[in-house]
């Protein structure tokens, strides 16, 4: 059992990057101060991205991505995270480093994953075209039809987590899937998971990677995968909240 005090909690940020120098200005200096570990995962970047990220805060931890794709370096971010709190972030200005305390906050109210939503009341996204938002939405239906659940969203990457419930995910993909083998691994679980909206914006500069039948495929696959598999999870371990929530709040 974990017990956290106020003048305790630990927040680690992971945040991915290849080649995005141009939008690190857009969310590193954006953090809370009272985070206490940021991540820049470089996956070979060929531009200034990691002068760029020690400029603007000298005390990131930069870590060289040694695979390739999303799911790697978010897996490696989570091997190296150091936080009782680990929080999922994009490099590219799409995600608002300023909801991070919506997410840490439903940590500390209970839940064991805080998942990011685009469309629950308060949400939104200007990064989604209408072919895309109704993929995402049948990936939704597919996940409820096979695993149960009540997802609004399932293709986002902006979540948090207790640190201790992480080995539970058993993350094994590399690419854009990640963000739906978190989620169908952490419903599988038996997780407590709470959805936080959200809002997406637009990714600042440079075109963005995401390939839409490539990965649109990829998720497919790994739906079908999880239904066909058994998945047996390890326990999941007991995590309290505290007296920490007053402290984040008043952060935010």
């Amino acid at each position: 059992m974990t017990s956290v005090s106020a003048g305790s909690l630990t927040v680690s940020v992971v945040i991915p990057a290849l080649n995005e120098a141009d939008n690190l200005a857009h969310v590193l200096p954006r953090l809370p101060d009272w985070v206490s570990e940021i991540l820049l995962v470089d996956g070979h970047s060929t531009d200034a991205t990691v002068e760029v990220a020690r400029q603007l805060q000298p005390n990131i931890r930069v870590i060289q991505q040694d695979g390739f794709g999303k799911g790697d370096a978010i897996r490696t971010g989570f091997a190296h995270a150091t936080g009782q709190i680990v929080v999922m972030l994009d490099a590219d200005g799409s995600m608002d480093p300023a909801e991070i305390p919506l997410f840490v906050g439903a940590l500390l109210s209970g839940a064991q994953m805080a998942k990011g939503s685009r469309f629950l009341q308060g949400g939104g996204t200007t990064d989604m075209p209408l072919y895309r938002q109704l993929g995402n939405q049948a990936f939704v239906l597919l996940v409820r039809w096979f695993f149960g659940g009540r997802y609004s969203d399932l293709c986002y990457g902006y979540n948090s987590f207790w640190a201790e419930v992480l080995p539970v995910l058993e993350l094994d993909c590399d690419g854009f899937e990640v963000e739906t083998v978190i989620n169908v691994h952490a419903l599988r679980a038996g997780l407590r998971i709470t959805e936080v909206p959200s809002f997406e914006a637009s990714r600042v500069h440079g075109r963005g990677r995401l390939r839409t039948l490539p990965d649109g495929w990829r998720v497919l696959k790994a739906l079908i995968r999880e239904r066909v598999q058994p998945f047996q999870p390890r326990a999941v371990p007991v995590v309290t909240d505290s007296s920490a929530a007053l402290a984040v709040q008043k952060a935010g």
